[in-house]
């Protein structure tokens, strides 16, 4: 760890993400707990690796960027003189092969025992590793909160999520001592002002805005999305005098944390006479659109607490039911649900401070210091020479027939050592011609996968219900 004479250790910080709201999340929790600490992004390869514009879009600047392999990431993060902290902002499976991977690259020769058996216990030079999910957990939460186990840090967002994921590993005997409240680290930015408030800087004089956050997987029927953008047209229609911005995640091609089927775009292709003048489709960093908003509307998107956060009306929609495959009851007791009918008739929802408080959203000024208790404990991790080994709740005792598929999804055979063809892949490098005509080749193959699951699946499975 560098260091100089009278002065704070240097932490040098990675951050592996494997989608654009991932990295958002990965890059930002880092500068949340590693203040003036060296980063170095990561974004793990794969169908949603982020493009450029996404990247450009969420506007977070680090040391370094690159793409990498599971493998490749692994031997490189493995030992405590590469990194001091290790934030892994990925999917459940993803986290837990890199966590499987890392403690078998961090054991001493000739160590057999896998991770959780008694190697476990012993001390090895190796990062402090930090996780957590982007935003709303409304869905798969044991599932995901045991692929998430074995890190030292597991960031909840809320006081609310805190309980829970504790509650989830004490229901299966896991350690839940990693479990540490923390708050989501991209909330912020001018608190809201009311519409013709003369204090909106180039905002002001705009007209009464309405956005409707899109999400990319829900709803995920073509019928209920167009009927969600129907309504949003209607209601820009039936007021004139208002502005309506459809704000959407990627546009056609691009994949974000989620497959998105059915993208907005064209269905407002096909609406008859297209959209009013007082309604579009608009892109760009989220914070940047709320700066606008008078009125917020979604059907369970994170956009919602960031929102909320900023004191604007926000709106749950209620129209498709409040309903679990929606994420929309995760919002139950905050006095955002509400439908197009009502917000066509003028109705502004107001949030129930208590349900917001529980949520981690702070619009109080507290925001803060939401990110103190997880500041602290992965310096005093981070400052320590050697930390025990990574030990997952998943093993081959405890989950013989879930855990090899995780684990080869992302290269790993079951004791966390590279399968041959993903190690001979990390050997190769990246450099020169190989690596030109490597990267033509995996950006035809996304493109290919992104046809056939914008253009042809949806076609089959209509074919199907002929």
């Amino acid at each position: 760890m560098p260091d100089t004479a009278g002065s704070a250790p240097v932490l040098r910080t990675a951050v592996l993400a494997d989608s654009d709201t991932r990295w958002k999340w990965g890059a930002l929790t880092a500068r949340r707990l590693t203040p003036g600490a060296r980063i170095d992004g990561l974004l793990l390869r794969g169908r949603a690796t982020p493009t450029p514009r996404q990247l450009d879009e969420v506007g977070v600047t680090v040391d370094s960027l690159r793409e990498t392999t599971g493998v490749r990431f692994v031997r490189e993060a493995s030992g405590r003189d590469a990194y001091d902290v290790v934030v892994l902002a990925c999917v459940g499976g993803a986290v837990q092969a890199m966590l499987h991977g890392m403690a078998r690259a961090a054991r001493p020769e000739g160590a057999a025992e896998g991770p959780g058996g008694k190697e476990a216990g012993r001390l090895v030079r190796r990062p402090v590793i930090v996780t957590g999910y982007v935003g709303v957990v409304y869905e798969k939460l044991a599932d995901g909160l045991l692929l998430r186990h074995g890190a030292d840090v597991v960031l909840a967002n809320s006081r609310y999520d805190a309980e829970r994921f504790r509650a989830v590993y004490a229901g299966v005997g896991a350690d839940g001592s990693s479990v540490t409240e923390g708050a989501l680290p991209f909330l912020g930015g001018a608190p809201y002002k009311g519409p013709g408030h003369p204090d909106q800087g180039p905002h002001a004089g705009r007209p009464f805005t309405v956005v409707f956050a899109a999400q990319p997987s829900v709803p995920a029927s073509r019928t209920d999305r167009a009927y969600l953008l129907r309504r949003a047209v209607e209601h820009a229609r039936a007021h004139p005098g208002r502005e309506v911005l459809i704000k959407l995640r990627s546009r056609p091609g691009e994949h974000t944390t989620h497959i998105e089927e059915q993208p907005y775009q064209k269905l407002a292709g096909r609406l008859p006479g297209g959209l009013p003048a007082n309604c579009r489709l608009v892109y760009g960093h989220m914070g940047e659109v709320l700066d606008r908003t008078d009125l917020l509307v979604t059907v369970s998107s994170t956009a919602a607490l960031e929102s909320l956060h900023r004191g604007v009306p926000t709106a749950v929609l209620t129209d498709l039911g409040v309903r679990e495959a929606l994420g929309n009851h995760h919002f139950l007791g905050s006095g955002c649900l509400a439908s197009w009918d009502q917000l066509d008739a003028g109705f502004l929802p107001e949030a129930a401070p208590e349900w917001t408080a529980r949520q981690g959203v702070l619009p109080d000024g507290s925001y803060e210091h939401a990110f103190d208790t997880a500041r602290a404990r992965v310096a005093e991790l981070a400052a320590r020479d050697r930390l025990p080994g990574i030990a997952p709740y998943y093993t081959p005792t405890t989950a013989p027939g879930y855990l090899p598929g995780v684990l080869a999804r992302h290269g790993l055979d079951v004791d966390g050592t590279p399968l041959p063809g993903a190690a001979a892949a990390a050997d190769e490098g990246a450099s020169g011609l190989r690596a030109v005509v490597r990267g033509a080749v995996r950006d035809v193959a996304r493109g290919a996968y992104r046809h056939g699951v914008q253009r042809v699946a949806p076609v089959i499975r209509r074919m199907g219900e002929l």
